[in-house]
């Protein structure tokens, strides 16, 4: 990654930025093209889990409705631009890091490509999680929800725009554990309070789930806070493995000043 000096000018800075800026749209708009031509494909994969509840053609494709030739062309330019955002995040990410690391002290500098590397393993797999098991549960629960009361006719644009919400959805949740290990890294919140407070963090992440999740499904909650409460706990081993030294000094301290107040109240 070309890093830029740490002391610029004014000019210089804005001119870099132009440039990384440039990068990121050059990318963006190349995944455009590419991913419009192959936005019906990519409209089939993003189906798929649910295709069980929806109507099928001859050849196994998902049919859904369009009520005007404006929706089919806004669908397919809204897959394009999902798969086209999703597919340049890391040139994104990596031209954000490029910009703001000459501003970091060498100390600083090194966590950045592990946080790189983990925001972007973090955000595809809550889209994996997300795909894989969550869709195929939630739409079975949302379609039988019409059972005695009507019969759903799958409009391309609402299907197509619930799928991408649950998806994005998952991926910035799972972002959380990410947030919680630098609280920690960087004490701002100390490891013992944080570990102590699981009960109060447990309950702040259900709320979470339960405002991300697009629908009001308690078993799309429940399961996107079951992975949350296994990758925020693998996210405090972790921290204490890396600190595991200042963790154990900060309790070395906490018991020296426990027995200095027991021997105060004698």
């Amino acid at each position: 990654m070309p890093i830029g000096p740490a002391k610029m000018s004014l000019f210089d800075h804005l001119s870099e930025l132009r440039a990384r800026l440039v990068r990121i749209v050059v990318a963006l708009l190349v995944a455009i093209c590419f991913f419009y031509i192959a936005s019906p494909t990519m409209g089939q994969i993003l189906l798929w889990p649910v295709r069980d509840f929806l109507p099928t053609s001859d050849s196994g494709a998902v049919m859904l409705n369009a009520l005007d030739p404006f929706e089919a062309f806004t669908t397919r330019l809204t897959i394009t631009l999902f798969f086209s955002v999703i597919g340049t995040s890391p040139v994104t990410i990596w031209q954000i890091l490029a910009f703001f690391l000459p501003a970091l002290k060498p100390n600083e500098r090194k966590w950045f490509m592990p946080t790189f590397i983990a925001a972007c393993a973090l955000f595809i797999f809550g889209v994996v999680f997300c795909y894989c098991v969550i869709l195929n549960a939630a739409f079975g629960w949302l379609t039988d929800q019409s059972w005695g009361l009507g019969t759903i006719e799958p409009r391309m644009s609402t299907y197509i725009s619930i799928i991408i919400k649950f998806l994005l959805s998952f991926g910035v949740a799972f972002e959380i554990p990410l947030v919680v290990f630098y609280l920690v890294i960087f004490n701002i919140v100390p490891y013992k309070k944080i570990r102590s407070s699981w009960r109060y963090i447990y309950v702040t992440l259900l709320v979470i789930c339960a405002m991300v999740t697009p629908d009001s499904s308690p078993i799309t909650m429940l399961l996107m806070f079951g992975a949350l409460v296994v990758l925020y706990e693998a996210s405090l081993l972790l921290a204490r493995i890396v600190l595991k030294k200042r963790i154990e000094k900060e309790q070395e301290e906490l018991d020296e000043l426990d027995e200095a107040e027991m021997s105060i109240a004698r």
